[in-house]
């Protein structure tokens, strides 16, 4: 709960949407970064993006080959976590149309964009992509 005050409390004295359109300081491995202080604490807050995996348009193909597809795709997300290119990956549990989120340590959007559309669903046109950016403080934990 503190975690996402926090998160709150930062958009909001920072503008929101205008995080984004301003020039933030850039740390040694490319990342945008700015610190915001609550209290004595003091977060390093980092860019981040946020990736939808939305149901795509081509979901006609057989069991078999759709299970291939899948298998794909979870090695694809375990290989960019090894590498550590994504922070979280999981599906949603609910009939949206958001079948999932990818959430990519990238420096850049085109990084993360590059990354999420090289994955096999997605090339397959089961799964498409929607990203945006995201901020949070490095070293957040869900729990």
């Amino acid at each position: 709960m503190r975690l996402l005050l926090l998160l709150f409390f930062t958009l909001l004295a920072v503008g929101g949407n205008a995080v984004y359109g301003q020039s933030m300081p850039v740390d040694t491995a490319g990342f945008q970064t700015f610190t915001h202080q609550s209290g004595d604490t003091t977060y390093l807050m980092k860019q981040y993006f946020m990736c939808f995996l939305k149901v795509g348009p081509r979901r006609d193909q057989d069991e078999a080959t759709a299970a291939k597809i899948q298998e794909g795709h979870l090695a694809h997300l375990a290989a960019l976590g090894e590498q550590r290119k994504i922070c979280l990956a999981g599906p949603f549990a609910d009939d949206s149309g958001i079948q999932g989120v990818v959430i990519y340590s990238t420096p850049t959007y085109e990084e993360a964009a590059s990354l999420a559309n090289q994955d096999p669903a997605v090339l397959a046109g089961r799964l498409v992509v929607e990203i945006h950016p995201f901020w949070a403080a490095v070293g957040a934990q869900l729990f």
